[in-house]
């Protein structure tokens, strides 16, 4: 009888899910359906207005006493979604876009807002094309602007490769790829000139885990913190280790309060010789170190890495979001 009772139970339990997963895949195709409709409105919008303006007097700026007549008969007529700044954005869309073609059905009007926001150009294909790529929302879309991630992956590399981080977006084929220098870690909410200890550090990025992951980039998954290692009967702890699906291999990550300095290298070295001989399984890549540090002096950094072949890099953090300006004119020198 209980197991009568029971199957009649399953049977219902997989009609149940049956019917969520059709549910579900009906309200993605109609949200689909109803932002690529929304999206393309908003492009013939903008089209009709540039169109009006070409054909008129009117300077076609941004203070043209057009966009403020337009958009407040617009609110008149069809309520909210027609602010000043949004039917600006619409006019901008379709300059920025001039062909419907290149606009993608997969992102929102609310992640376009944002990329048109970025007035560098091989800034806002690179994020569009990240933005695609990592499935970002539009939070998540908004921080990596913020924090210029395009300018901090771009610096140290030649024009041919700004371009092609332009165009592709970031690929990982190698560890290279991978680590970013500077870090930003504004989430963790520290404010500047305030003290703090490495366990008290360690402890803020694991209470903002899903944020540091983020920052990291896409294919890490968290292992574990402050793993043991046993030498000849000694333990030593690293502070972070993830998993990287992409390149499949560990990622040892040692954070440091102040300056990097050859014992923190050669610790790390100790470390990644220890995963290669007792963690690595078939399949694995060989693993990455990460010194994250406040502060670093590039040549120091270089001789202190010479003569090593493990994968061991030194990066600076930051608390704080980066000088827009500053990077950006790093950038003007690369391209």
């Amino acid at each position: 009888m209980n197991s009568i009772i029971q199957k009649k139970n399953n049977d219902y339990t997989q009609l149940l899910d049956s019917v969520g997963k059709l549910l579900e895949k009906s309200r993605k195709g109609v949200f689909y359906r109803i932002n690529q409709t929304l999206v393309k409105t908003y492009w013939e919008i903008g089209r009709i207005i540039v169109e009006f303006e070409q054909k008129g007097e009117e300077k076609a700026e941004y203070g043209s006493k057009l966009l403020d007549k337009l958009s407040q008969d617009l609110k008149l007529r069809y309520g909210k979604g027609f602010s000043r700044s949004n039917t600006y954005l619409m006019r901008l869309f379709f300059i920025k876009y001039h062909k419907i073609q290149t606009v993608s059905g997969k992102l929102s009007w609310s992640h376009y807002c944002e990329l048109l926001n970025v007035s560098n150009d091989l800034g806002k294909s690179f994020y569009e094309k990240q933005c695609l790529k990592e499935k970002w929302s539009v939070r998540e879309l908004s921080r990596q602007i913020n924090s210029m991630l395009f300018e901090r992956l771009a610096l140290g590399k030649d024009k041919q490769k700004v371009l092609a981080l332009s165009t592709c977006g970031q690929s990982l084929s190698s560890p290279e790829d991978m680590v970013k220098d500077p870090y930003v870690f504004e989430f963790l909410g520290i404010p500047q000139g305030s003290e703090f200890t490495e366990k008290e550090f360690e402890q803020k990025i694991i209470d903002n885990l899903q944020m540091f992951l983020l920052e990291l980039g896409k294919g890490f998954a968290f292992v574990a913190r402050q793993y043991r290692l046993t030498l000849n009967q000694q333990h030593f702890y690293v502070d972070l280790v993830f998993y990287h699906r992409v390149l499949k291999c560990f990622v040892l990550i040692d954070l440091k309060i102040g300056k990097v300095n050859h014992n923190d290298i050669g610790q790390m070295n100790l470390y990644l010789n220890y995963f290669k001989r007792e963690e690595m399984s078939e399949g694995d890549g060989e693993p990455i170190g990460i010194i994250l540090a406040a502060e670093k002096n590039h040549f120091f950094v270089e001789y202190a890495l010479g003569g090593i072949s493990n994968q061991l890099f030194v990066s600076k953090y930051k608390l704080y979001l980066p000088s827009k300006e500053e990077l950006e004119r790093e950038i003007r020198k690369l391209i």
